[in-house]
């Protein structure tokens, strides 16, 4: 009878278990398909005072990927239900952490983008607002060595907070 009890008890255990399962997902949009179809998404200037080549076209296409990963809209050049539009407008070194022998040990870049977006559906969701994200690197290494594996970081986080700021709505 104890052996029976203790079988019925884990086969509960383990169906509770495998049963009960949460799952959240914090990157979904929360779009309504049958009013808006398609988005129009700008190349993105780069204006800003130092320019590094190859962020224009680096931050368009990550803008454009994270639309089309994770919505069903389709990208469309112009006169899209949604549009995004706007320029790189900061490109900055600034030095941080100083040490006692008064240099600096870190170096922050930030990049900042200026966005422009409006919804056709919706009008009252329309803003201008800007985005920025910075990666700290060390100090003795040159911004064209760094630039590289630090550009697409700071561009993934500004694509993300755009992201929400737009159709995630959270």
């Amino acid at each position: 009878m104890l052996k029976k009890n203790v079988i019925w008890l884990c086969l509960l255990i383990g169906v509770v278990l495998t049963a009960c399962s949460i799952s959240y997902k914090f990157n979904g949009a929360s779009i309504d398909y049958t009013k808006v179809k398609t988005i129009t998404i700008k190349d993105f200037p780069n204006q800003a005072p130092l320019v590094y080549p190859q962020l224009s076209q680096e931050f368009t296409e990550a803008l454009k990927d994270i639309y089309i990963r994770q919505t069903r809209l389709q990208l469309v050049n112009d006169n899209g239900d949604l549009e995004l539009e706007g320029e790189i407008t900061g490109y900055q070194l600034t030095p941080m952490a100083v040490k006692e022998d008064a240099w600096s040990s870190q170096t922050k870049l930030t990049i900042t983008v200026r966005v422009r977006y409006s919804n056709r559906t919706n009008p009252d969701e329309d803003f201008e607002q800007t985005f920025s994200a910075y990666q700290e690197f060390d100090a003795t290494r040159m911004l064209q060595d760094v630039e590289p594996e630090l550009c697409p970081l700071i561009i993934e986080e500004i694509v993300d907070q755009i992201y929400n700021a737009t159709v995630a709505n959270w």
